[in-house]
């Protein structure tokens, strides 16, 4: 219908014999014949476009009007041919309703200006414009705005980052406040300028968090507690207003709470104070860690030394009084012979520890010595005998007391043999 390869495009006479007109024979182009005329061009392609809505059946009977007028043109094959446009244009206009949101986006759909609906990744469709429109957001990606500035406002002197604390002193402070959108249509709908919201909630929560605090506490003790509480105070504000924002996090910038600038010097050294009190009583600690448990386990070991040693002592008591009414009932069965046994195991009991004995003779009375450290340590060193003062043996001679014993030991020793020997008989 429309061929650019076709030879006779504006060429002229170019009618397809389809209404009787003889057809013209083909003029081969020579190499030196030039382009096709412009206005050839044209004539060719109204008459193909009105062959297209019927016109090819209008002609005149003389054959004339080959500039495309005075003909009448087939109402049914142009209403064909505009349902076809019709049709070509209107999948066009339903096509440009696809769109396509990426992965951590949120498509919020408006119909005539009006919410629709949101719409998340993935590929979507909607009613074309004017009807509907849609509006993309990054929902995941994290926004920071800073808040303090150090412009000075005129009226008090002071920069919008100065504060009073509850004691009524003056701080500056400076922090970055990192967010994320979690409602697409909040954001869009409810508020008309989002961001500054965002801007006025953190100023606000930061006075009111600062002011219920001392000056000494916002820089030192409770400085860390700053943040946590603005984003608490933040996002309680942001909900009850439904900006549709979510406070990821409130980081104080390098300096952000310092005293104002004519008492910077005095406020370093109360810091350096406090520094040094920390440090005291971190070392206090330390060296309490290392002592009281050592004064623990003494004191456990002594108490169980103690309860160790009384165990001892009591057991030792009641094996003694158990051992002595045994005794008791052995006596009181046979007294003589208990009596002697205890004797001899008294006296075995005694000689076990000494290294001197005093032997009775039975016949002249005489004692004899027996100095058993020295025998024993001649014979360790492998003598065979030990020198006495008299007869060379080391034993005194019979009737002659040992030099050694004081006479009054000798006659005490003699008492108690006769009256063992009476008893004997």
């Amino acid at each position: 219908m429309f061929n650019l390869n076709d030879p006779r495009w504006g060429r002229g006479g170019g009618d397809d014999g389809k209404d009787g007109a003889p057809q013209r024979p083909e003029e081969p182009r020579g190499p030196n014949q030039g382009p096709p005329d412009l206005d050839e061009l044209w004539r060719d392609f109204n008459r193909r476009l009105s062959g297209l809505f019927g016109g090819g059946k209008g002609r005149r009977p003389d054959g004339g009007g080959n500039g495309g007028g005075g003909f009448q043109p087939d109402m049914k094959s142009a209403g064909v041919g505009v349902g076809l446009i019709a049709a070509v244009l209107a999948l066009i206009w339903l096509g440009t309703g696809f769109f396509i949101v990426q992965e951590g986006q949120q498509a919020v759909i408006t119909q005539f200006g009006r919410y629709k609906s949101t719409v998340g990744a993935g590929f979507n469709w909607r009613l074309p414009y004017p009807i509907q429109r849609h509006d993309v957001l990054n929902v995941t990606q994290i926004r920071s705005v800073d808040v303090g500035r150090d412009s000075v406002i005129k009226a008090t002197g002071l920069r919008e980052s100065a504060m009073l604390t509850e004691d009524e002193n003056i701080v500056e402070i400076k922090f970055a406040v990192q967010y994320r959108l979690n409602d697409a249509r909040a954001w869009l709908f409810e508020s008309r300028n989002p961001g500054e919201a965002v801007v006025q909630a953190a100023e606000t929560a930061v006075r009111e968090v600062v002011g219920k605090m001392r000056m000494d506490s916002a820089l030192a003790e409770e400085r860390d507690q700053i943040g946590p509480r603005v984003r608490q105070l933040m996002q309680q504000i942001l909900d009850r207003y439904k900006v549709g924002v979510e406070v990821v996090g409130i980081n104080l910038q390098q300096g952000g709470v310092r005293p104002p600038e004519q008492v910077q010097a005095a406020f370093d050294d109360v810091l350096k104070a406090g520094q040094e009190r920390e440090r005291a009583k971190n070392e206090a600690q330390a060296y309490a860690n290392d002592v009281v448990p050592r004064a623990v386990g003494s004191a456990s070991r002594l108490q169980q030394e103690a309860e160790a040693y009384k165990s001892r002592v009591v057991a030792q008591a009641q094996g003694d009084a158990q051992r002595f009414q045994a005794v008791l009932g052995q006596y009181q069965k046979a007294p003589q012979v208990t009596r002697d046994r205890m004797y001899l195991e008294t006296m075995q009991q005694i000689y076990a520890n000494v290294t001197k004995v005093l032997v009775e003779s039975r016949q002249g009375g005489s004692m004899l010595y027996l100095p058993l450290d020295r025998i024993l340590q001649q014979v360790s060193q492998g003598g065979a005998a030990v020198a006495g003062p008299e007869s060379g043996t080391g034993i005194p001679s019979a009737g002659q007391p040992p030099a050694s014993v004081p006479p009054a030991i000798d006659a005490r020793t003699r008492e108690n043999a006769r009256g063992r020997d009476r008893e004997t008989r």
